[in-house]
């Protein structure tokens, strides 16, 4: 016996469920590195930065 009685419901199901996407600051970051540290930047505004000369992980900052 087939199911494919509820194949569409599973399709839509499938398509309502939205994956977990990066905000658009983070997306468009872009990084470069210089002698003073690596450098964080907007692509899409490049007066928009960060640098730094060291870096940790989240889970040391927590």
């Amino acid at each position: 016996m087939s199911d494919n009685a509820h194949a569409d419901e599973r399709d839509s199901a499938e398509e309502r469920r939205s994956k977990p996407g990066l905000p658009a600051a983070v997306e468009t970051t872009e990084t470069y590195e210089t002698d003073e540290g690596t450098v964080f930047y907007d692509a899409e505004n490049p007066l928009a930065w960060l640098q730094t000369d060291s870096a940790v992980t989240l889970t040391e900052r927590v």
